[in-house]
């Protein structure tokens, strides 16, 4: 009676902590699986159960270290969660790459201030180009287009019908002339856009740049 007494003792001494970690190990030394319950309360066996595989688990070698740890299975909404997540991270992760990349791209492209401003005003003058290159096509349409407006006037003066074919040609004319007005307008829109992407660009150069002489200290 003394030594179950005294067994029993020692048990309860060392809790239930103290058994898992006698634990750890099988008797013939081999690998044990370790897994911690809804409750935190952690678990040991020497094969899978269905619980170590909910709630996920670690692998213990016969010297009692975790060699291995395995997330819980998760459910398709859980699954979707964490997939979401990492595609977010993935995606943030990219985009610090990128900026990162641009930025030395930016500072080995262009050895000063001037070489950039170059650059830039390169970019605008091609899009100047192209909006007179477009106005010229709109003003040669807009020609057209009164052209045969007063080709059908002359009818109308003289009493006389407007052509079907004249019809179909200045309602064809005009929706040349209303895309070529419209492109001159986008083109202008993207000039402005271009200008202020300029000015962002030349103030993060220049921010670099001083962050690079930081760096060097003079």
């Amino acid at each position: 009676m003394r030594r179950l007494a005294l067994s029993a003792t020692i048990i309860l001494s060392f809790g239930l902590t103290g058994l898992a970690a006698a634990q750890q190990t099988s008797p013939g030394g081999g690998i044990r699986y370790r897994w911690v319950d809804g409750s935190g309360l952690p678990h040991y066996s020497d094969s899978l159960t269905v619980d170590a595989l909910k709630y996920g688990y670690d692998v213990i070698n016969s010297n009692g270290t975790v060699t291995q740890h395995v997330q819980k299975q998760l459910s398709p909404t859980e699954r979707a969660a964490a997939q979401k997540q990492a595609d977010e991270a993935a995606a943030q992760q990219r985009a610090v790459n990128q900026k990162k990349t641009h930025d030395l791209q930016l500072l080995n492209t262009y050895p000063d201030e001037n070489a950039l401003k170059d650059e830039q005003q390169q970019v605008l003058q091609n899009l100047d180009e192209q909006m007179n290159t477009t106005r010229a096509n709109l003003h040669t349409q807009d020609s057209a287009l009164t052209d045969l407006l007063n080709r059908a006037a002359d009818e109308e003066r003289q009493k006389k019908p407007v052509p079907k074919f004249l019809v179909d040609q200045i309602g064809t004319q005009r929706n040349v002339v209303a895309n070529e007005r419209d492109l001159l307008e986008r083109e202008k829109a993207n000039r402005a856009d271009m200008l202020q992407q300029q000015a962002q660009e030349l103030q993060h150069f220049r921010d670099l740049k001083a962050a690079e002489k930081a760096d060097r200290g003079y």
